[in-house]
């Protein structure tokens, strides 16, 4: 059991967990930054959580939700306070309504993850920072310190499974829900590399192609919230298609980690999509997340069976030659 003492002190308004891991600080920093290793371990085992957005830098922000047996969902989002690579990050932790909007009537709490080596590994101490003991109570009695131990029994066999998984340099698309994808992509590059990649034109026209035989022949960027967007590629060969473009505008934009993005396509009457894209630094470049909501399931299984993830595939291995 990784969980070695879980200490409540209403002296100080804190709950703190104890653990330890025997693999490297920079793995278990990796799986908790990782939006498709944390939810393999951040609910209990019979709640699973699903992270629909985790952008881990000053500012950014995560929202999830945790899933019951009978399947009923329970929200909660982290807002990044402070991040400092592989030593500890601090965000504040809250309950959110079904919307993605903060629960007033549950407490938040600022909490601090911090990670220490040790001879065998990582010692990982998480505290929870609480505004009253009637808070620190309420939380306790929600189950908390049961649920942590449980969700924890989970992280040492996800340090094992994923980490050849976490490390793929390959394009992989995960069913979020009935409506959203994520499609992930591990970089070998910068985040700024990466983020410039997706926001200076000529970068742009040299690898945001597809498969060969496609140009990009117009390209207009959109960098800052109320931006709108127009790209249009044509075939070098009326044999392998018909030119097509997209169009939209910037919704949020947190520089070099995270864009929200509408996208529609151009003259078509297909419905337009809400594209969140999260740039998150790791050892081996930079992973990409993108998180597509579609306006139904049927939209969401005809984009995919158009071979989407292949054309995106071939995209982030021409930009890689580039970086």
């Amino acid at each position: 059991m990784p969980v070695t003492s879980v200490v409540k002190d209403p002296e100080t308004l804190s709950l703190t967990v104890h653990a330890e891991f025997p693999v490297k600080v920079s793995r278990l920093w990796e799986a908790y930054l990782d939006a498709r290793q944390i939810e393999k371990f951040w609910g209990p085992v019979e709640y699973p959580a699903t992270f629909t957005r985790h952008d881990a830098t000053p500012g950014g922000r995560s929202n999830y939700h945790m899933t019951s047996p009978e399947g009923e969902e329970f929200h909660g989002y982290w807002e990044w306070n402070e991040v400092v690579d592989q030593k500890f990050f601090e965000v504040t932790d809250g309950f959110a309504n079904t919307d993605g909007t903060p629960n007033a009537d549950l407490p938040t709490t600022r909490t601090v993850f911090s990670f220490d080596p040790t001879p065998e590994g990582t010692k990982l101490t998480i505290t929870a920072n609480f505004d009253s003991v009637e808070e620190l109570e309420q939380i306790v009695k929600m189950g908390m310190i049961d649920g942590t131990r449980s969700a924890m029994s989970q992280i040492e066999q996800v340090l094992i499974d994923l980490r050849n998984y976490a490390q793929t340099f390959s394009t992989d698309a995960q069913i979020l829900s009935d409506t959203k994808v994520r499609i992930s992509r591990l970089v070998r590059g910068t985040r700024d590399q990466v983020w410039r990649a997706h926001h200076e034109v000529q970068l742009m026209k040299r690898w945001m192609l597809g498969p060969d035989g496609w140009s990009m022949t117009e390209c207009v960027t959109a960098q800052d919230v109320g931006d709108t967007y127009r790209y249009w590629w044509e075939p070098q060969s009326e044999e392998i298609g018909q030119g097509f473009g997209f169009t939209g505008a910037v919704l949020e934009s947190l520089p070099q980690s995270y864009e929200r993005t509408t996208e529609q396509m151009i003259d078509t009457d297909y419905p337009a999509t809400v594209n969140e894209a999260t740039f998150t630094a790791t050892i081996a470049g930079t992973l990409l997340s993108v998180v597509v909501t579609y306006p139904d399931i049927q939209t969401r299984d005809m984009v995919l069976a158009t071979g989407m993830i292949d054309g995106m595939e071939a995209s982030y291995a021409r930009l890689e030659s580039l970086l």
